[in-house]
């Protein structure tokens, strides 16, 4: 392959996709790379017996000003508004009224100690109570919004993000990843299965490298996981070193996601939820019949997902099957049988699940957005100043980047 464009995206995500739509009818001709061999990046809608699993992002959050949520009602894709289990704990299983209160009040506190009285280090863990009852809780908290442990969490960082989230959260029936893939506009060339491998400056643009040949354009739009940017898999010029230790403070967590087909008659009632051991930061979060499917999505996060990343799926069905055989009786384990799972951190061109900033790194995410020389744009989830971590933010800042690659192009 050897082609020219005005603007090359590298990345067909929730941000290449958002950049696609806004070129698109622009006059200008784009194209986009993407390594893997679908689009949607960490936004992956599995069809399974009629089910829509989502093995990446699942919910719209901050649905009330989600444009996915816009997308989606324009695009005839139904949008379920019913309020989520989150926070419950069906029937006190494992979990008794006192120990969920102790445990929230546990979660307000440090929440209050973060936002009154941030530590001077920025670094999350420095405001948990030492020895502090519930501190286990906490991390399997970050684990599962982070997909990191409070020692590696920037302050800023994550109160920036509670400030801006309205903590609406819809879902959207045929899957979110199927949203965002269904949504690529045809009007825009796509070339799957085409890692780019090298990004070289030229006199009139970028010239990018491919297995397939080189493709030159006069501005490039990267919406690559910030582990992908830091790593070795693409050669970047040396001029792009400070996005890449930028890249290098905005680290991608782990999460991964498993789902057990539920089979024959059951304990489990449809959109009820528990969490498997409050007081192991490795636990799993079970959202148990989806939609009513005969299906318990597991989250994993951070120590949790680890044990996918090292061990295999395997070892986190065993984990979940035995936590749920705990709460609902050693009979429940006869209902369940390992269905789909994601593996995250071990996909090449991913890293894992979504950015966190490091302690003393808010600021990283500002750099990472900075255009280069009005011909190589950045966008992807990470740049996001507060909406990082959700694919709505991918979105905007696939926008922003477009606009920022058109007008440095009529210039």
């Amino acid at each position: 392959m050897s082609a020219e464009a005005d603007v090359a995206v590298v990345g067909a995500g929730a941000a290449g996709v958002a950049a696609a739509r806004r070129l698109a009818g622009s006059g200008l001709s784009a194209v986009i790379l993407e390594a893997s061999g679908r689009v949607g990046g960490r936004a992956w809608t599995l069809e399974v017996a009629g089910m829509a699993l989502d093995l990446g992002c699942g919910w719209l959050h901050s649905a009330d000003r989600n444009a996915w949520t816009r997308i989606a009602e324009a695009g005839g894709f139904a949008v379920d508004r019913s309020r989520a289990a989150w926070g419950m704990q069906y029937r006190n299983l494992g979990f008794s009224p006192a120990e969920q209160a102790a445990a929230h009040a546990a979660y307000a506190v440090f929440e209050q100690r973060l936002e009154a009285a941030p530590p001077t280090s920025d670094r999350a863990a420095d405001a948990l109570e030492p020895n502090g009852e519930w501190n286990a809780y906490l991390q399997a908290m970050s684990g599962f919004i982070n997909g990191a442990p409070l020692e590696r969490l920037s302050v800023a960082d994550s109160r920036a993000y509670d400030q801006a989230s309205t903590y609406r959260n819809w879902r959207v029936l045929a899957g979110y990843g199927a949203l965002i893939a269904a949504s690529l506009p045809r009007a825009v060339a796509l070339s799957l299965a085409t890692p780019v491998e090298k990004i070289a400056l030229s006199p009139h643009g970028v010239a990018l490298a491919t297995r397939s040949g080189e493709v030159r354009a006069r501005a490039a739009i990267l919406t690559v996981s910030t582990d992908v940017l830091a790593g070795d898999s693409i050669a970047l010029p040396a001029e792009l070193d400070p996005w890449r230790r930028a890249a290098e403070c905005l680290p991608l967590g782990r999460n991964e996601k498993l789902f057990l087909e539920i089979l024959g008659s059951s304990p489990f009632e449809p959109e009820t939820r528990v969490l498997g051991d409050p007081r192991d930061a490795r636990t799993g979060a079970y959202y148990i019949r989806p939609f009513g499917w005969p299906v318990i999505e597991t989250f994993l996060g951070d120590k949790g997902a680890t044990i996918v990343e090292d061990e295999g799926p395997a070892a986190g069905f065993q984990q979940a099957i035995d936590q749920l055989a705990a709460l609902f009786g050693s009979q429940s384990r006869r209902s369940l049988r390992p269905l789909a799972a994601s593996n995250w951190g071990r996909m090449a061109r991913i890293g894992g699940a979504y950015s966190h900033a490091l302690p003393g790194h808010a600021a990283a995410r500002k750099d990472l957005a900075r255009p280069f020389e009005d011909r190589i744009f950045f966008a992807g989830e990470a740049t996001n100043p507060s909406d990082f971590s959700t694919a709505h933010g991918a979105h905007d800042s696939g926008v922003r980047a477009a606009e920022e690659a058109l007008a440095a192009l009529s210039r």
